[in-house]
């Protein structure tokens, strides 16, 4: 804005315009910014270090089974000198442990098919192909192991050769890499398939998004979750379409997520995450003095409040604390509201007022936060940030399918990321 323009202003664009520059900065608590983005502020405010007075302490367990057991007798008297027999009773009066990896290095093993001339007729006979001779010469746990490298500590193709070069002395170029993990991949379409035919039949869902790069364009990793699914899957398209391929038809009793349009419409009914209205809210309080934004600010809490205890309270009462809460609201939306930032939450609230206590209706089973799926998404927002993308749509595609396999085990039997790897792949 150049000064001409300025001079053309109105007093009372000039004061919303100072106002607008005085605002405070976003945080994590007042926005969708990641907490790691409040660090400095964070480092500014913190307290020194270590442990405050009163503090328990605690120490790693040892070992329940260890490898080998080493005893150390003294052989003399500390106080006489004289030789102390082995057999003299004994007890142990301390445990030191030593922890150490030992080399890994991968086992090679070679099969060499031998021709044999038959003594009868001087026929050739040469030994049949050994199991899987024509395909990859790497077994399911090297799959298993560049799977996890590659998708849950987020390495580019670049760290990932590094790596098994230097840990475990395997050289193998980025594209026997590519060829490794495209292989390890397609053994997860069935363990997807599964997941999403438990989707399709759940009666809530609740569903994200996130930004990132595929074959140097803009598109974007989905997550849809139910009580015993969660299914990933990466898109050039961030539209309702592809909500639309994902559930095939299905439409759950409950949808839960933010305002994006796109997320709305999918269900018979609509939460929407209060959460993300408690962060603008709270902003608005901090960045303004509007008490609409102070009043949405407390009825929001009392909504908190009651998903905290609904599967405690009565039918009755539950109904009676609905009504107080819609009559409450109804209230602070009629009133006025003063400056951009609080009539921007009055439209958006206003938009939202029947999808904000749809979780009411269903104790102990609708969320009224989608943070779940926002937990999901966190690892893929890692490995966007650290390798910038996919280079290929397979490579998003496929590990879509190994997160969406390895978040439904860990739902059902709470398996680690490489123990469901390996059990895929090995199966």
């Amino acid at each position: 804005m150049s000064r001409s323009d300025l001079e053309r202003l109105s007093k009372e664009e000039l004061i919303e315009l100072v106002l607008r520059l005085h605002r405070p900065a976003k945080t994590s608590r007042t926005s969708s910014k990641p907490p790691a983005s409040d660090r400095k502020e964070r480092r500014e405010k913190s307290r020194p270090g270590g442990a405050k007075p009163g503090h328990e302490g605690h120490k790693r367990e040892l070992t329940s089974d260890p490898d080998q057991v080493m005893e150390h007798r003294p052989s003399a008297c500390s106080s006489c000198g004289e030789p102390l027999p082995a057999d003299c009773p004994a007890e142990v009066v301390s445990v030191h442990e030593r922890i150490d990896l030992p080399p890994v290095r991968p086992v090679v093993e070679q099969h060499r098919r031998l021709c044999v001339t038959c003594p009868a007729c001087r026929t050739r006979v040469a030994a049949p192909r050994p199991a899987g001779a024509d395909a990859t010469p790497f077994g399911p746990r090297l799959h298993a192991v560049a799977t996890y490298l590659k998708t849950f500590q987020a390495l580019s193709y670049e760290r990932l050769q590094a790596a098994l070069s230097d840990l475990f002395g395997l050289r193998l170029s980025q594209g026997g890499l590519m060829n490794v993990l495209r292989r390890a991949q397609g053994c997860f379409a069935e363990g997807r398939d599964a997941a999403l035919a438990r989707l399709r039949q759940a009666p809530i869902v609740a569903s994200d998004e996130t930004g990132v790069r595929i074959e140097g364009t803009n598109s974007w990793h989905w997550v849809f979750r139910c009580d015993d699914a969660v299914v990933h899957h990466a898109a050039p398209s961030r539209s309702a379409a592809v909500v639309g391929e994902v559930m095939a038809g299905h439409r759950p009793a409950v949808w839960l997520s933010d305002r994006y349009s796109a997320q709305q419409g999918h269900g018979e009914r609509q939460q929407t995450c209060l959460a993300h209205l408690a962060r603008d809210v709270a902003y608005a309080v901090e960045a303004g003095n509007d008490l609409f934004a102070l009043r949405l600010q407390w009825w929001l809490d009392k909504a908190f409040g009651l998903a905290r205890r609904l599967t405690a309270l009565a039918a009755s009462t539950l109904a009676r604390k609905r009504r107080e809460l819609e009559r409450d609201l109804d209230a602070i939306l009629k009133a006025p509201a003063t400056g951009d930032l609080a009539q921007a939450l009055q439209t958006r609230m206003q938009r939202a007022r029947d999808q904000l206590l749809t979780y009411v209706a269903f104790p102990g089973k609708v969320d009224v936060t989608n943070n779940a799926c926002e937990r999901a998404l966190r690892p893929a927002v890692v490995q966007r940030k650290v390798t910038n993308g996919y280079r290929a749509m397979w490579a998003a595609k496929g590990e879509a399918d190994v997160r969406t396999v390895v978040a439904t085990a860990a739902l059902r039997t709470k398996a680690t990321p490489f123990a469901t790897l390996l059990a895929t792949i090995t199966d």
